[in-house]
């Protein structure tokens, strides 16, 4: 069962830093990965909501802090990509800025779902991303998307591949989910996740 329905999530507005995001006391679970990770396809899918996060094949549509109600309960925040988009140096540092911003200093925000391509090899990008959000002590789980584009036999062994390239730098991994925006595959896990760790920060308030 849904820990919501569809017409109980709300697109709530776009900011363009830290300081005008909303004044509020729910927790926040930000979504980032490379640009073209297939963010805004993962979003439509845990949401249950076609559309409701911009899908394009040019990367870098994403250029503010988006802000999504989930059943009055806690907030999808929509990142911009990292990686590959193609903006100037001025636009990508303010960018750089924005999200590092967000990232450290919002106190309401529960957890980091970075996502990766599973059907890519490790990226540099990716690791280095991981590595600073580590530095800074940022909680964070990872998301593999895009498997429905790889054979069923293929996934595992694509993703054992990647978690080697991790390996090479982390002793151990974060929580990881493997997702699909077409069988919905990992929506129900990613869901738990967030209602559990909600809890929690009920239960410690």
């Amino acid at each position: 069962m849904p820990l919501f329905q569809s017409h109980e999530v709300q697109y709530k507005a776009s900011y363009p830093s830290i300081g005008a995001c909303p004044k509020t006391t729910k927790p926040e679970y930000a979504f980032i990965g490379r640009s073209n990770v297939g963010k805004s396809s993962l979003i439509n899918m845990l949401t249950g909501r076609n559309g409701l996060a911009r899908i394009s094949k040019k990367p870098g549509k994403t250029q503010m802090i988006n802000y999504f109600e989930v059943g009055q309960e806690w907030y999808l925040v929509d990142l911009p990509g990292y990686g590959y988009a193609k903006i100037s140096k001025k636009k990508r540092k303010e960018w750089e800025v924005m999200i590092e911003g967000y990232l450290q200093h919002r106190k309401t925000l529960a957890c980091v779902f970075l996502l990766i391509d599973a059907n890519v090899p490790a990226q540099k990008i990716d690791l280095e991303f991981m590595n600073w959000l580590g530095l800074k002590q940022i909680p964070f789980v990872i998301i593999y998307t895009k498997t429905d584009r790889l054979k069923p036999h293929q996934v595992q062994p694509n993703i054992e591949k990647i978690q080697k390239g991790f390996l090479e730098e982390w002793e151990a991994l974060p929580q990881q989910f493997v997702t699909s925006s077409v069988s919905k595959n990992g929506r129900k896990e990613i869901l738990d996740f967030i209602a559990n760790l909600n809890q929690q920060i009920n239960e410690d308030t």
